[in-house]
């Protein structure tokens, strides 16, 4: 038996983060217990978790510091409120049957511990690596957390430490502002206005990044740090190293465009994924989408029915859409081209999202509105979506 478990508990700067493994005595756990034992490390000597001196805990648990132990000050924390609270969390898993109690003797627990040099607070250091220590174990017990629960949460929430968030569209639909105004003050002007939510995609135009290049990409990161933005280049060719250049500039999606090689395509959605980033296809003149994507041997994550400035008066596409969508299940359809003008029989945000778009593409009816705010509100009024909860507490599914 070889289990693992993981948990989070507390504030800085005394929260508490334990990993542990358990598992049998004469297995992988066993030998990694011997060998933590036997083989120190300078500033990461491994010690026998005791409950109090002369009373070690069951089943034997050994505690690594995570953080370099440099002074006296650091030892006192580890070997003490430290100590004490994951010797008295794992004897309590076992007075609770987490852990079997008749396995008592033959299972070993290694825990790695993370103690920040500047906690000062030994009753928060004992209280919070107490909860988490038991927490871990419950997990570990109970093979916490399982594959649905991982696919699930995995785009929902970002690790706090980065101080940054990095979108996934999990939650559609989505609205779209596209910006393709080449001016950049034009840009921090539009970005100033649109409205903070997690239903916005900002969309770097191909005429803006033709005049500034992909240098405009940080640029509007600096104005929405935590925005999905989307570089529209259309590419057409070399595909992989525009892919590359897209994801090093920090956009969040690239747009290939659906008339180039079946090859390029692939190349450059084959990088999107490497990199961690979404490959929307343009199918902007394509005349079968449905075709381009059953001959794609990699698919993209979006496909974008684009109808073009210069055809406005013909009529949207968007019959394709659930072809489109058996042909790739978890395919998202964003659909662009003269949607939300005030014209009479111009299509809205709400028309779109009736007919199976996930993600609607607005560019000037938002960008070169009088109110800015309003045009978009208008339109995110109009997915029906309500805002997503970004407060979670890391220990809650």
């Amino acid at each position: 038996m070889l289990l693992i478990g993981e948990a989070l508990i507390g504030e800085e700067p005394e929260l508490a983060h334990v990993d542990i493994i358990i598992g049998d005595k004469n297995g992988p756990a066993g030998q990694a217990f011997a060998t933590g034992f036997t083989q120190l490390s300078a500033g990461h000597t491994p010690l026998l978790s005791v409950i109090r001196p002369n009373l070690l805990t069951k089943p034997a648990t050994l505690i690594i510091p995570k953080v370099t132990v440099q002074n006296m000050e650091d030892a006192a924390r580890i070997f003490g409120p430290a100590q004490t609270a994951v010797s008295r969390a794992v004897a309590d898993a076992m007075d609770d049957g987490v852990i079997p109690k008749e396995q008592a003797e033959d299972l070993v627990v290694v825990a790695s511990v993370f103690i920040h040099p500047e906690a000062r607070d030994y009753d928060r250091i004992y209280r919070y690596n107490y909860g988490a220590t038991k927490l871990a174990v419950q997990r570990a017990m109970e093979s916490f957390p399982d594959v649905d629960t991982v696919l699930k949460e995995k785009d929902r929430t970002m690790h706090p430490v980065m101080g940054f968030n990095v979108t996934r569209l999990w939650d559609p639909p989505y609205l779209q502002v596209a910006i393709d105004i080449p001016d950049m003050e034009f840009v921090r002007k539009v970005l100033d206005q649109v409205p903070i939510s997690d239903h916005i995609i900002i969309e770097a135009g191909t005429p803006l990044i033709k005049r500034y290049g992909l240098d405009v990409i940080q640029q509007m990161r600096k104005a929405r740090p935590n925005a999905f933005i989307v570089a529209d280049l259309k590419t057409l060719d070399t595909g992989n190293l525009e892919a590359r250049m897209v994801a090093d500039a920090t956009a969040d999606a690239v747009v290939i465009s659906g008339l180039a090689p079946i090859s390029t395509m692939e190349k450059a959605i084959e990088e999107a994924k490497k990199t961690g980033i979404y490959a929307y296809i343009d199918m902007l003149n394509v005349p079968d989408p449905v075709k381009v994507l059953k001959e794609l041997s990699i698919k993209p994550d979006i496909v974008e029915l684009h109808r073009a400035i210069d055809e406005e008066n013909l009529a949207h596409a968007w019959g394709s859409i659930s072809e489109m969508k058996k042909v790739i299940p978890k395919l998202l359809v964003a659909v662009a081209g003269g949607i939300a003008k005030l014209e009479k029989d111009a299509a809205t945000v709400s028309d779109a999202c009736t007919a199976g778009a996930d993600i609607v593409v607005v560019g000037r009816a938002i960008t070169k509105a009088k109110d800015v705010r309003l045009a978009a509100e208008v339109c995110l009024e109009d997915l029906q979506k309500a805002e997503i909860d970004q407060y979670r507490v890391m220990t809650d599914f």
